[in-house]
């Protein structure tokens, strides 16, 4: 595309849209002027890359997640598409900014963190590498909320991200299908055998919308279909006609809820039916359209697994287990055995996580009540199980117990998925290896051959090149531009190790990104923060585990040395969070809150706010992330070892040139294998160890009597000192009155986290050793490309091409 042709693109688009000339079009019409025309090409190339696939019989990848956490798409997509220059340039000569643009898009966020990021980063890479691909998920009006911090708290606020976002979207609605709720089932057996009819039922319409996923420099678009909630009785008239309004709009009320909000709150009965609902909702509507449109194609299922291959993304689609038999046996008659058999061979699971709360488990009584007729199957699939488990392991009833899909009056989803799928995969080395050792040992000592490790990866693309323009230009001067299809060419990097004048441009590229950084927070703060400084960051999602208490106790450590020497010889540092606490996680909450107080205390502080700066900011996001990673120096990734699976905001940092300061968490053991012990600042406690401590008896007093610096800290959280106190938080990690005290083992890691802190500050001030800690991190990046987990998915896993 050249630059006259983007023009009358945009021409001829505010035309037919608004009724007037392009250099007479607003901002916003020229936003969505320029959105339009993008969507149009990314169609024309799906239905092109579509017939291409049809005729060539590619198997089809449909990848089930409850979340997909897109950010914005017009950047993403003029790069994937390389004309974004023409573009650039037209607005330019027309008095407009590209990036002015860009900053009118909302996220589109479809997802609570790292999970939907990553599912997110799977679809580009699909598209990138021309596998044909579905992605299928919820059409939430309110995606993730927008947080703002008001005294110190975190409140929520609904994030109407469809107000300019739905631009994306293509409505479907002669594609809506029915998802039944409630009811009862009648059985009844004829000459053809047994049969199951559900009645009385509560039918939704799901329409799906499209949204369209381009790949850098490729041929192929593929489709993210989002469903939307409706009731097919839209109006009561007889209700409207004797004044009932409210009643007359009910039942369509209660439909739309299903896809309303994502993840509400479900401390509470109705939020728990809520979720279950919108679980099986995506997953009925997404399976029946898969099902039919692939007997549409070939008149015959037992070749769907040839064909098909779903993907359940985490426990929240595990109901494809269930709903797929029920699809086969119930709308196309096949037996048990045969459906069970397409079933095992068509659906994969990954497991994100080994916290128990994200284990799913619902109330058998009230699963039963929404879903009966899926109900009826999964207690069919349990019996069958316990008959097989009982045969292998006669008398282990502790052991059948702990692998049942149903007991003690809950339905396991992880169960169900590990009975069920021909393929189960963690998300790094570590994590899986706890999988099979630990909490699916039972079901891998049953079958290993269906357990393996496909370690996270990133969209590169989108968060270096795109995030960080100026590093990507000077690498292409360095290495040329193959990185930019290959990621593994950033490894040449590693030829100017030890480059004086490569090391001093990288810092003056990273001193921009903060600079840009330090504008942004002035902005959004107030806070005037000093680009010279270590960029000391911490930006996820706000869980205990994650441990961004930690941070903030150090902090205050150095705070106090500060005050005890002002003269305090050490690096200036600027501390760096960003992060959502669920709107029910009362403890997480605290901590942000905790967080704020202690920035307000140390940035009001004339000693100390020369020395060290703490920043909190609100409202964590997918195009906040591409502000924030490029200006990073350090990467703060501090969990318990054994708890985080893998992690992703670790490896934008890296590829970016933050150095990690982590534990031998999740893929930060990758990183270090792939970096060396001399370019990462380790510390804490390995995983074995936390299990070991844990039979041992740990006792978070062992780690205070005695240490008066960690004594002093947490002091200054019951003392007023902060301008509040935080008793709440102290208790949780001195005492059991939240549970096991310090249960991530906060206390345990302080002495050795503390250490590696100093040890970042002493080796910031040799430019040089820093800078090439930096350069080895950007050429070792390569292997965390999501183009690589998504080749070793396709080979390994989906049996693609």
């Amino acid at each position: 595309m050249d630059k006259k042709t983007a023009l009358g693109l945009l021409d001829s688009t505010c035309r037919k849209e608004f009724g007037c000339e392009f250099k007479e079009a607003t901002k916003q019409q020229v936003y969505k002027a320029l959105c339009l025309i993008v969507k149009d090409i990314l169609v024309e190339k799906n239905v092109e890359f579509k017939n291409k696939t049809k005729k060539n019989g590619n198997k089809q990848v449909y990848y089930m997640s409850m979340e997909f956490l897109v950010g914005t798409s017009l950047h993403n997509n003029l790069y994937n598409l390389k004309i974004e220059d023409e573009f650039k340039l037209v607005l330019k000569e027309n008095g407009i900014d590209i990036e002015e643009i860009y900053e009118m898009e909302p996220d589109a966020g479809l997802g609570n963190g790292g999970l939907g990021r990553l599912a997110s980063c799977y679809m580009d890479s699909l598209s990138s590498l021309g596998i044909p691909a579905t992605g299928y998920s919820i059409r939430y009006e309110f995606g993730i909320f927008k947080q703002k911090i008001i005294d110190g708290w975190q409140m929520e606020f609904p994030d109407d991200w469809l107000n300019l976002g739905d631009v994306w979207l293509s409505a479907r609605a002669d594609e809506s299908v029915t998802v039944k709720f409630g009811g009862r089932v009648n059985e009844y057996m004829n000459e053809d055998g047994y049969h199951a009819e559900h009645v009385d039922f509560v039918p939704v319409v799901a329409v799906p919308y499209d949204m369209y996923i381009s790949g850098y420099d490729s041929e192929a678009v593929n489709k993210l279909v989002l469903w939307s909630a409706k009731s097919p009785k839209n109006l009561d008239m007889a209700a409207f006609s004797r004044g009932e309004y409210a009643k007359a709009l009910e039942e369509n009320t209660k439909a739309e809820v299903i896809s309303k909000i994502l993840y509400p709150a479900d401390d509470h009965i109705d939020g728990k039916i809520l979720r279950l609902k919108q679980q099986y909702f995506f997953v009925s509507a997404s399976l029946q359209t898969i099902v039919s449109k692939h007997f549409k194609k070939y008149a015959t299922l037992d070749n769907l697994s040839d064909k098909v291959s779903v993907h359940i993304n985490d426990t929240h689609p595990a109901l494809c287990v269930p709903e797929l038999m029920r699809i086969l046996m119930d709308e196309y008659g096949c037996g048990w055995d045969d459906a069970w058999a397409i079933c095992e061979k068509t659906l994969s699971y990954t497991n994100h996580t080994v916290m128990s709360e994200a284990l799913e488990r619902w109330s058998e009584q009230m699963f039963g009540g929404q879903l009966p007729r899926i109900y009826q199957i999964v207690a069919e699939i349990n019996r069958r199980l316990l008959l097989k488990l009982h045969e292998i392991y006669p008398g282990d009833y502790a052991k059948i117990d702990y692998m049942a899909v149903i007991a003690h009056g809950e339905i396991r989803m992880a169960n169900l998925c590990l009975a069920c799928c021909h393929k189960i995969n963690g998300v790094s080395k570590l994590h899986s290896n706890i999988l099979v050792e630990s909490i699916f040992r039972d079901y891998y000592n049953l079958d290993n051959s269906k357990f393996t490790n496909v370690t996270n990866g990133i969209a590169y693309r989108r968060w270096l090149c795109q995030a960080n323009p100026e590093l990507t230009s000077y690498l292409e001067s360095l290495i040329g531009t193959g990185f930019k299809k290959d990621s593994k060419e950033l490894e040449k990097l590693m030829e100017y190790h030890g480059n004086s004048e490569v090391i001093e441009t990288l810092a003056k590229i990273k001193r921009n990104n903060k600079l840009r950084l330090a504008d942004y927070i002035s902005k959004a703060n107030g806070i005037n923060v000093d680009p010279d400084s270590i960029f000391d960051i911490q930006i996820k999602r706000l869980h205990e585990y994650k441990r961004q208490l930690l941070n903030v106790l150090q902090i205050l450590r150095m705070y106090n040395m500060i005050k005890d020497n002002p003269n305090l010889d050490i690096p200036p540092r600027t501390f760096i969070f960003a992060a959502k606490a669920s709107a029910g996680y009362s403890m997480a909450k605290q901590i942000i809150r905790l967080i704020v107080a202690v920035s307000n205390t140390i940035n009001n502080d004339p000693e100390a706010r020369e020395k060290i700066k703490v920043v909190f900011i609100e409202d964590y996001r997918v195009s906040l992330a591409e502000k924030i990673i490029p200006a990073a120096d350090i990467s703060e990734q501090i969990s318990i070892a054994g708890k985080e699976a893998s992690g992703t905001g670790n490896m934008k940092l890296m590829i970016n040139g933050a150095v990690t300061l982590g534990t031998l968490d999740g893929a930060n053991v990758e990183i270090f294998e792939n970096v060396g012990k001399d370019n990462i600042f380790l510390f804490g406690l390995k995983a074995h160890e936390v299990e070991e401590l844990w039979k041992k008896g740990y006792s978070p007093l062992d780690y205070t009597r005695g240490n008066m610096e960690l004594q002093r800290v947490l002091d200054m959280l019951t003392s007023n000192v902060l301008g509040a106190r935080f008793d709440d938080v102290a208790k949780s990690l001195l005492t059991n009155s939240y549970g096991v005290a310090d249960a991530y083992m906060t206390l345990a890691d302080f002495d050795s986290y503390c250490k590696a802190q100093d040890l970042v500050s002493s080796v910031y001030t040799d430019k040089m050793k820093f800078g090439n800690m930096c350069l080895t991190n950007i050429a070792k990046a390569g292997v965390f490309s999501s183009d690589r987990a998504i080749s070793e998915y396709a080979e390994n896993i989906w049996k693609c091409k």
